[in-house]
């Protein structure tokens, strides 16, 4: 790895431990599943019209 790809903090050279960019990684990846979870909660108090009945609005009505 090179000193580039390592971010300076107060001076030090010192790069990361592996431990806290694990650590740094997930807190980011629950963040982003956090605000997905959201989004889907929200999308799911919307009416939602699933695949058959979808196929089923652009087809002809049935005939009793």
């Amino acid at each position: 790895m090179s000193e580039e790809a390592v971010p300076q903090q107060g001076g030090s050279t010192q790069p990361k431990g592996l431990l806290q960019q694990m650590e740094e990684l997930m807190a980011a990846l629950n963040a982003d599943l956090s605000a997905l979870d959201a989004d889907l909660q929200a999308a799911g108090r919307e009416p939602a019209v699933s695949t058959e009945e979808r196929g089923r609005q652009g087809a002809e009505p049935p005939v009793a």
